[in-house]
């Protein structure tokens, strides 16, 4: 038995803020934003559209894609930094909740921007175990309510949304074939959330409002990002004897149009293997990947036999990729 995506799901705030309009507020310019990140806009959730919510929205999409109903899931996986609630529930549960299904398993993820392959790895897991037959990984995130609109570094960067696929088993000769996961703690600091957990505690009338909010040394993670993504597919390449002309496409983390660019032109892939969407979403951490997925699905790019490599990097420090035959 092989496991693997059966079909991918999106859903994408209404609210569109273009870099005209983000310039208004925050002291940037389009120019600036596009020629330091490529990203032209991005998508704010509303008051309304929590991270469940999005999370279950973009859920039933890919049940919808598949011609599945919920009552086909067996287990729900939530990859998130931007949940409903701090600790807990995990907003697996929520998305249960909401989905109205019985009483199935589900957990959250904490791996940042690289939860989605985490969770495809783990999805895969739990079908080939035994333990599921059908199982809902999702990437959401809602970045707006961590992020400091005055601060001109990351106030550029981030939009929200959420991107889902539903697992099981798949023809033999595809799915998920090999999956690389890895973290490198010593560079906690380099993009987290200063307060709020038992570390550093909020302290009313102490603590600064910006430790409040998503910090990011930009320099540190770039570093990391352009030498993971390189190592990442390198490794996915050489673990399954691929050259560049076998990949079909690389569907990275979108987080920075100048990360993808270095690492294509380091690791010697052509740019047009990459699938980039950060020009209208912008860095939806976990949701990218699955939100790109959903897109090249929509447009009619991916094809049975496809081989494809996802790889994500991101706070933690975290990294990772899987490698698909679709």
């Amino acid at each position: 038995m092989t496991a693997g995506i059966i079909s991918v799901g999106s859903y994408i705030p209404a609210k569109r803020v273009s870099n005209e309009e983000l310039s208004k507020t925050v002291d940037t310019s389009d120019e600036w934003i596009k020629s330091h990140t490529g990203i032209g806009n991005r998508h704010i959730a509303s008051e309304e559209e929590t991270c469940s919510y999005m999370a279950t929205e973009a859920a039933k999409d890919a049940l919808n894609r598949a011609g599945l109903v919920k009552e086909d899931l067996d287990f729900i996986i939530v990859a998130t930094i931007t949940p409903d609630y701090k600790d807990f529930p995990a907003t697996a549960n929520l998305v249960q909740r909401n989905l109205e299904i019985g009483n199935i398993g589900s957990i959250d993820i904490k791996a940042a921007c690289t939860g989605f392959a985490y969770g495809l790895e783990l999805g895969r897991g739990l079908i080939l175990g035994g333990t599921a037959k059908k199982v809902l990984v999702v990437g959401a995130e809602k970045l707006s309510a961590i992020t400091n609109w005055d601060d001109r570094g990351t106030a550029v960067l981030f939009g929200d949304g959420a991107g889902a696929a539903v697992m099981g088993s798949v023809d033999e000769g595809t799915g998920i074939v090999d999956s690389v996961l890895r973290t490198d703690g010593t560079g906690y600091d380099a993009l987290n959330m200063p307060t709020g957990g038992t570390a550093t505690p909020y302290k009313p009338g102490e603590t600064p409002k910006e430790d409040m909010y998503l910090y990011m040394d930009g320099q540190r993670v770039y570093n990391f990002a352009v030498k993971v993504n390189v190592d990442i597919v390198k490794e996915l390449m050489d673990r399954n004897n691929l050259i560049p002309e076998d990949i079909d496409y690389i569907v990275p983390h979108q987080a920075n149009y100048r990360i993808i660019l270095a690492a294509s032109r380091r690791s010697k892939i052509p740019l047009d293997k990459y699938y980039l969407n950060m020009e209208e979403y912008a860095n939806t951490s976990s949701a990218s990947i699955p939100l790109a997925l959903a897109e090249m699905d929509s447009k009619g790019l991916l094809k049975k036999g496809m081989k494809i490599l996802t790889v994500g990097f991101g706070g933690g420090l975290t990294y990772g990729g899987n490698y698909i035959v679709w």
